[in-house]
């Protein structure tokens, strides 16, 4: 770990100025440090990587092995924007980058990355180590308060301890998410007072509020469910908008994992037009009819036991009970006394379970941000601002998101990588 620093020397005048000591603002600093250059990292914490640590969930989780790049920029809320920044530095380098700091790496489900020691501190110590070796000079609780512009150039920047001069500037201030860890959005107002246009930050990968419209009782009778191999189909105006399969896990509110997270930001969007459904399909790899014929066949093979029962056969027995009370069907009846209609119902519900979302939740509950500085503002071959001639950005910053899964971090690193090489170049 770096002295914490706080002090400004005024003498010192820097070929470049870096801004948040995140994922993108360490790769960015280093890479340009390693290149020859004179840099500064300036964090507000007191110490950096605070988010990094909260990643995989204190694992990590590195990056995602999706070694094609056109499949790995579907990942992506304009993803397209960064294939340039993935073929310089993409999912293969960031591999090979962390192994050569000493961080083995292993692959896991859904082609994630995490270090081998499952351990987040690992990885922030070795990037520490990386920008002492290249000599980085870090700043610590220090606050950029203001920007200073001369022409198309920043001339300087404010900070809470001083100034900072230096040739080139890099902000890699984050978006608006994990607030607690420094990412509170005030990057968005320095870089719209030199010009730049930003797109109405929003949470993104975040668990939804569901409306507590079930007649089965209320949506916290679910609390705790997990269930896996599922899909998720979002609709509006009765017009099927896209789906997601995966894993979700019902909460006191409403729904969260791997699945909800993905589709958050797309419905959060939907919301500001009107009523949105979600529709879970419990069992996505079977038609209507195959479960009606698997269901038909549970029933003659158990007449005797109870609706509640037989149903549990397919479901956890609190979800089977939970959709028997949405049917209106009663849980002690009989299979043998189950009648075609209400057979009928209990099928189309496992096809079909319909929640209705009220909110995605705020940005305490998000792990990344839709929306920031305008890609058309950038030059995605060099991370340059088409506006300020001294100026760069990397990391959540920009108008990118990424699913989960690691996707996030590799933009970070990707963006960060290209920035500190461009600023050299």
């Amino acid at each position: 770990m770096q002295k914490k620093d706080t002090k400004l020397k005024k003498e010192i005048k820097y070929d470049v100025a870096v801004v948040g000591g995140g994922p993108a603002g360490i790769m960015v600093a280093a890479t340009a440090a390693e290149l020859g250059a004179k840099v500064v990292l300036i964090e507000k914490n007191k110490q950096l990587g605070n988010k990094l640590l909260l990643t995989g969930k204190g694992r990590c989780n590195l990056t995602n092995a999706e070694f094609n790049l056109r499949e790995l920029v579907k990942s992506y809320n304009n993803g397209e924007f960064l294939f340039h920044a993935f073929s310089v530095f993409g999912p293969k380098e960031t591999i090979e980058f962390f192994e050569k700091l000493g961080v083995k790496t292993k692959i896991e489900n859904g082609k994630r990355v995490f270090p081998a020691s499952n351990d987040a501190e690992e990885v922030l110590e070795a990037l520490n180590k990386f920008l002492v070796k290249n000599k980085v000079e870090v700043l610590f609780n220090c606050e950029v308060k203001d920007v200073v512009k001369k022409g198309n150039r920043i001339g300087k920047i404010i900070l809470n301890t001083g100034e900072v001069t230096a040739k080139k500037y890099i902000f890699c201030s984050g978006g608006k998410s994990y607030s607690l860890t420094g990412s509170d959005g005030s990057g968005y107002k320095l870089v719209e007072k030199l010009g730049h246009t930003i797109i109405n930050p929003k949470p993104a990968l975040t668990p939804i509020k569901l409306k507590d419209n079930l007649k089965g009782g209320g949506i916290k009778n679910l609390q705790g469910i997990n269930l896996e191999n599922i899909r998720l189909s979002v609709f509006q105006n009765n017009k099927k908008q896209f789906s997601e399969p995966g894993e979700i896990l019902f909460t006191h509110f409403g729904i969260s994992g791997p699945a909800v997270l993905n589709i958050s930001g797309k419905v959060g969007d939907l919301l500001e037009l009107g009523e949105v459904k979600i529709i879970v399909d419990l069992f996505p790899e079977l038609n209507q009819e195959e479960v009606s014929e698997s269901f038909e066949e549970m029933l003659k093979k158990y007449p005797k036991k109870t609706s509640k029962n037989v149903l549990s056969e397919f479901l956890q027995e609190r979800l089977a009970e939970f959709i028997l009370g949405i049917s209106g069907i009663d849980k002690d009846k009989t299979a043998n006394n189950m009648s075609k209609i209400e057979k009928a119902m209990l099928v189309k519900i496992l096809k079909n379970f319909e929640l209705t979302p009220e909110a995605v939740l705020g940005f305490e509950g998000a792990m990344v941000t839709r929306g920031g500085v305008s890609l058309k503002e950038i030059d995605h071959k060099t991370m340059q601002s088409k506006i300020i001639d001294n100026l760069f950005f990397a990391g959540e910053i920009i108008d990118v998101d990424g699913r989960t899964g690691g996707f996030n971090l590799q933009s970070c690193w990707s963006t960060g990588y290209l920035a500190g090489k461009s600023v050299i170049d």
